[in-house]
């Protein structure tokens, strides 16, 4: 389908010499266009409207997609099978159409195998101390760079962090949502900047040197 849309002022009329002339240009709607993502065995998958709840191994998530013009549904004889689907859509509509699925196969992915992250303290002089607080939620940090600030971090729901039991000053970060899991892991890393100095030599912070799943293929 095309659409005709306004346009003023473009480079093109200011090089025929119709500078603020407003003309048109088309526009084309894609008329429908599915992207499909298989559902993996031992995942229950619920779709009411655009919220999509997931419950695995390891848990339950649940995504509201209201604010995208989308179709989600199961598909298949078998219903094995989410069709995410979009009438007359731009170029930006069906990008999101490819985010949602990508959303929907990381929700798979942590009720299934569970998202990990790992850091590294990093020192030269003053060794930073880390104490874990109320069941692995509360992360403290102290005497970092020598200054006698206590840094406490916050973990975001459904994540917790321990320290490795087979490498020394190491961090590892779990959880089933790999957004609140990814952040959790950034604000341990952002409290440990340091500031007012040449980063090139003062290296000194929390780094991350891996990140994954906790049940690898």
């Amino acid at each position: 389908e095309w659409k005709w849309k306004p346009h003023f002022g473009s480079s093109r009329a200011a090089s025929e010499g119709f500078c603020g002339a407003s003309f048109f240009f088309l526009v084309m709607k894609v008329i429908n266009s599915q992207e499909f993502v298989k559902i993996p065995k031992g995942v229950e998958v619920e779709v009411s409207g655009r919220v999509v709840k997931v419950t695995g191994k390891y848990g339950t998530l649940e995504r509201n997609f209201r604010h995208l013009p989308v179709v989600i549904e199961k598909y298949g004889k078998k219903q094995t099978v989410l069709k995410v689907e979009i009438w007359f859509g731009l170029s930006k509509h069906l990008a999101c159409m490819r985010t949602v699925c990508s959303h929907i196969e990381n929700m798979f992915t942590g009720v299934m195998k569970k998202f990990e992250y790992k850091q590294r303290l990093v020192y030269s002089h003053f060794p930073i101390n880390v104490n874990i607080l109320n069941g692995g939620k509360t992360v403290e940090i102290r005497n970092y760079l020598g200054e006698k600030c206590v840094r406490t971090v916050m973990m975001y729901p459904g994540v917790t962090c321990r320290k490795s039991e087979q490498t020394k000053d190491e961090l590892i970060i779990e959880g089933v949502d790999i957004d609140n899991t990814s952040m959790s892991a950034a604000k341990i890393h952002q409290s440990c900047l340091c500031k007012k100095k040449d980063i090139r030599k003062f290296l000194d912070g929390i780094y991350e040197c891996e990140s994954g799943t906790v049940d690898k293929d």
